[in-house]
C-alpha cells in the first residue's frame, strides 16, 4: 500500500535550505516508512513543517519491511526512486556494508543538539552504522485482549507459548527476528547465552522446535498496522507488535487491550539515504535529514507516539500527547516501570545472520 500526500506550502519560507541552495535541490521526494499510527507520527513531526517550510512535495511509500530487498533490486537495475528510506539498525548495517546507503558524517551534516552538543556526542552510541541516522528507540511487545484472558491476565513473554492457559490464535511477525530469541528464552536459554546459543545449528533447531509448538496457533504478520487490527477485531487473543502501535491502540483507540512489556525487545530506527543519488536529490536528502533530526522534532515524534527519541538532548523536551494532553514517559519502553525485564536486541549479530535465517525461516514456515 502507499500513500501519497502533496501539500505546498502556501506561506512564506520561514527558514533558509539547510544543505544547499534551493535551486541546487529536488522539488520533490520519496520518504519510506512503515505505515500507520509511526507514519501518521513522522508526517506530524516532520513532513508536514518540512513540506510547508520548503514547498516540496513528499511522497510517503509504506515499503520499510521490504527496504533491503527493493533496495537490492533497485540497485542491480540502477534505478533508485527512493530518497530516505526508515530502517532499524541492522538492515542499516547490512545496506551500509554493501554499499547500497551512502555514509554521513554526523557532525558535518546533522545538527548540533540544542544544548550546544555535536551531534555525534548527542546521538552516542546509537550511531550503530557510519550511514544510519538514528530516529527512536523503540520494542517490540505483546499485547492482549483484556476480555479474553480470563482471570489470570499474562504477566511474562512466555504466555506466548502457553495454549493451555491462554487458548486461542497469537499474531507473531513473520521474520525469525524476536520470535527466534523469545522461543529460547521461554526453552529455558538464558538471557545472556541466547545469542551464543542461536549462533549454532542445534541453538537454531531448539528455537524453531519450541515455535513449532504453537505453529498452528499463530496469524503471521508483516506490517505494524497487523496485530493492532487482529487485536481490535477480536481475531486472536494476543500478539506482537511495536509498543508505540499498542500505545495508539490501547490509549487512543480506548480498545480492551493492555500491554505486556515483559521481556520487550529494545531496538533502534532510523533513516539511511540510499547510495548513487544524483546531486539535487542527494542535497534534498541530507537537507531534510538535518532537519528531521535535530533536537525539536525528534521530541516532536514523541508528543504523536510511545517512542523514545534518540538524542540525548531531546529527552527533557518530551512531554504531553499532542490531542490527548497525557504526559508521555510514562508510556515509553524505557521509562523504569516497563523496563524491569528488557531483552537486549543485538542488531550486528543480526546483520551477520539475518539472511541465512531468513532463509532458514521461510522453509520452516513452508513446512
Amino acid at each position: 500500500m502507499k500513500m501519497t500526500t502533496k501539500l505546498m506550502a502556501t506561506s512564506a519560507l520561514v527558514f533558509a535550505p539547510l544543505a544547499a541552495g534551493a535551486q541546487d535541490m529536488a522539488d520533490e521526494m520519496t520518504i519510506v516508512s512503515w505505515g500507520g499510527a509511526y507514519s501518521a507520527s513522522q508526517q506530524a513531526a516532520y513532513h508536514d513543517p518540512y513540506m510547508e517550510n520548503t514547498g516540496v512535495t513528499i511522497i510517503n511509500d509504506e515499503s520499510s519491511a521490504e527496504a533491503v530487498a527493493k533496495l537490492r533490486a533497485m540497485n542491480e537495475a540502477g534505478n533508485v526512486t527512493w530518497d530516505v528510506v526508515d530502517v532499524v539498525a541492522s538492515d542499516a548495517i547490512r545496506l551500509c556494508d554493501e554499499g547500497l546507503a551512502m555514509e554521513i558524517d554526523a557532525d558535518e551534516q546533522l545538527a548540533d543538539g540544542d544544548d550546544g552538543s555535536k551531534a555525534s556526542d548527542d546521538f552516542g552510541d546509537l550511531l550503530v552504522s557510519d550511514c544510519f541516522i538514528p530516529q527512536i528507540v523503540y520494542s517490540t511487545t505483546v499485547g492482549y485482549r483484556t476480555d479474553l484472558v480470563g482471570d489470570t491476565p499474562p504477566t511474562d513473554i512466555c504466555a506466548i507459548f502457553d495454549t493451555e492457559t491462554y487458548p486461542g490464535m497469537r499474531s507473531l511477525e513473520k521474520r525469525p527476528i524476536g520470535n527466534l530469541e523469545w522461543a529460547l528464552l521461554c526453552d529455558g536459554v538464558a538471557k545472556e547465552d541466547i545469542y551464543d546459543v542461536l549462533e549454532t545449528p542445534e541453538g537454531q533447531d531448539q528455537a524453531f522446535a519450541k515455535l513449532d509448538t504453537v505453529k498452528d496457533s499463530v496469524v503471521w504478520w508483516t506490517a505494524g498496522a497487523d496485530t493492532p487490527q487482529l487485536l481490535a477485531d477480536g481475531e486472536v487473543i494476543m500478539g506482537s507488535t511495536y509498543n508505540g502501535r499498542l500505545f495508539s491502540l490501547i490509549v487512543e483507540q480506548e480498545q480492551p487491550v493492555e500491554m505486556l512489556w515483559d521481556a520487550q525487545v529494545f531496538d533502534l530506527d532510523g533513516w539511511i539515504i540510499p547510495a548513487g543519488l544524483s546531486e539535487e536529490r542527494e542535497a534534498r536528502a541530507l537537507d531534510f535529514i538535518k532537519f528531521a533530526t535535530d533536537t525539536q522534532r525528534l521530541a516532536d515524534q514523541a508528543k504523536y507516539i510511545a517512542y523514545g527519541p534518540a538524542r540525548a538532548s531531546s529527552a527533557p523536551l518530551v512531554s504531553t500527547h499532542a490531542t490527548l494532553g497525557i504526559e508521555m514517559a510514562p508510556h515509553m519502553p524505557t521509562d523504569p516501570a516497563n523496563a524491569t525485564n528488557t531483552f537486549l536486541y543485538n542488531y550486528e549479530w543480526w546483520a551477520d545472520y539475518r539472511d541465512d535465517l531468513d532463509a532458514k525461516f521461510q522453509a520452516w514456515l513452508s513446512q
